[in-house]
């Protein structure tokens, strides 16, 4: 018998006025969120939602989005949290893929009317009995006539409620992949794939009870953010400040304001960071806070790792994982000397090993192969997509799409998505290995490498550049460093210099939208 919902209760019970959720002005301790999850499932089982139903969240980096998740969790519902960022087409179809039964959505703003947008997705799916508006004050009336905010239905609910009971394989959480490689599928996790998780989380990150204060600038709709730092944090009684929206500068003013401890973010985000140092930044106060950096979602730059550990003084660990493991796989674990570039061994409980196109084990210190796991954190299956499922699962076995090679001493580096691959004249590039070069050059402030059609060589190698502020590098002079630096067959024969890249919710890079941009 687990039900997820225990991570935050046994906080609540143990230390009710730490402080759990900290937005601006707004300080919720253990105890008050608790209550107002309560709250939440005391309204869904008024509204008839119990255990197996689906329930829809949208919602940003707010207080309103642990009070609501546990809710779900606690009546032993399946929450289905949505990309903030989903338009009305893209919302009815998660909401119909999932058979969704309720939805929570925020009001959001006049630039991302996420209400306007939920509403409509709602409307096309008449499955759905249910739609709540979670206003930023929960006094507020309703933005769209007609239709019950989350603050007026919560009113007059009893703060308290006993969690159902569920089983360790029930499923908890329905996460759907980004889709970046066609249509979103949605990941079913139990619910001890994610205390599993979390657990074995604390304990590579040396976690101890009410001592650490995140910072939470990834988004909790997805499974970096949601488990590493909401879960785990809430299952340590850390107090979590939230970040609805990431903003360089001002995460390094909040930093330099709390006493945070705790930071992970994908490698564009710890590129912001650095690019936000500046010299009226308290950085020697950031950095004796800071004890723990974690990147993750997309391989950082080792000269960006190196940048980080001149000006913050801390060895940044890399994970790797995906949202069909719950997210961890690997980690860079403390105690075995970690090493840069790599994204560690296996977590506590979690197989892994390099197969190739056939399901044929890779042996050999070095070879490339994708990555397949297998262990605690692997999902359910696809939900109600049995094809898709066995078409990357076999004997417990989840094959990624993630290329990597192994070292001698089991230690795994990300060579690149197999998806990424460029096929020059015959020859295999990494897309990865150019940027790391690329981002050599002094001038070079981040970069985005990707294949070109090509009449002769199948593929010709373009890349993306951001430059450092005030450089006057131009692409040729680009161009002949890198063919300095690499093979022949691996330096960019184009280079773009751009103002930005284009990046996904969680701040990952889109590499299907600059090829699409390169067609144009």
């Amino acid at each position: 018998m687990l039900n997820l919902s225990i991570l935050l209760e046994d906080s609540a019970r143990k230390y009710p006025d730490r402080e759990a959720v900290v937005l601006g002005p707004t300080r919720l301790t253990y105890s008050q969120v608790n209550a107002a999850a309560n709250q939440v499932a005391n309204l869904l089982v008024e509204r008839g939602i119990g255990p197996g139903d689906r329930v829809a969240l949208s919602c940003p980096n707010l207080p309103h989005f642990p009070v609501v998740y546990y809710g779900i969790i606690k009546t032993g519902a399946v929450v289905v949290p949505l990309n903030v960022l989903l338009k009305s087409r893209e919302i009815a179809y998660h909401l119909d893929d999932a058979d969704v039964k309720a939805y929570f959505c925020f009001e959001g703003t006049a630039e991302l009317p996420m209400s306007a947008e939920g509403f409509a997705g709602f409307q096309q799916v008449d499955a759905v009995e249910h739609f709540f508006v979670i206003t930023d004050d929960p006094a507020a009336p309703s933005p769209i006539d007609g239709v019950e905010t989350l603050g007026s239905v919560l009113a007059g609910h009893s703060t308290t409620y006993d969690s159902v009971t569920t089983e360790p394989t029930d499923t908890a959480v329905i996460l759907y992949t980004s889709g970046t490689t066609g249509q979103a599928k949605g990941a079913e996790l139990s619910h001890a794939n994610t205390v599993m998780n979390v657990l074995a989380c604390n304990r590579l990150f040396r976690s101890t009870p009410a001592s650490d204060s995140h910072l939470l600038c990834l988004p909790l709709f997805h499974t970096f953010g949601a488990t590493v730092q909401m879960h785990a944090g809430f299952s340590m009684a850390a107090t979590l400040y939230l970040v609805p929206r990431f903003d360089a500068r001002e995460v390094v003013g909040l930093m330099g304001r709390e006493p945070i401890t705790f930071f992970a973010g994908v490698p564009t985000m710890w590129w912001g960071l650095l690019n936000a140092l500046s010299d009226d930044i308290d950085v020697k106060r950031i950095a004796s806070n800071l004890r723990i950096g974690i990147s993750g979602g997309a391989a950082l730059p080792m000269e960006m790792a190196h940048q980080i550990e001149q000006r913050l003084g801390i060895t940044v660990l890399e994970g790797y994982g995906l949202s069909e493991t719950s997210p961890v796989a690997t980690f860079s674990d403390p105690d075995l000397d970690p090493r840069p570039g790599s994204i560690g061994v296996p977590i506590w409980g979690v197989e892994l090993k390099l197969v190739d196109a056939d399901w044929t084990e890779v042996t050999e210190s070095g070879e490339v192969g994708e990555i397949a796991v297998k262990g605690h954190n692997v999902m359910k299956g696809y939900y109600g997509r049995p094809e898709a499922t066995a078409e990357v699962m076999r004997d417990g076995w989840l094959r990624t799409g993630d290329l990597a090679r192994r070292d001698e001493d089991g230690f795994y580096y990300i060579v690149d998505r197999s998806k990424d691959l460029i096929i020059r004249g015959g020859f295999n590039v990494y897309p990865r290995e150019i940027e790391e070069v690329l981002m050599k050059h002094p001038e070079v402030s981040l970069a985005a490498v990707i294949g070109v059609p090509h009449d002769s060589h199948g593929e010709e190698i373009k890349a993306y550049v951001i430059l450092q502020p005030g450089s006057s590098l131009t692409t040729d002079e680009l161009v002949a460093w890198a063919k300095g630096e690499m093979a022949s067959y691996k330096y960019p024969r184009t280079v773009e210099f751009v103002a930005g890249l284009p990046m996904t919710a969680t701040g990952k890079i889109l590499k299907r939208e600059l090829a699409r941009r390169t067609k144009q």
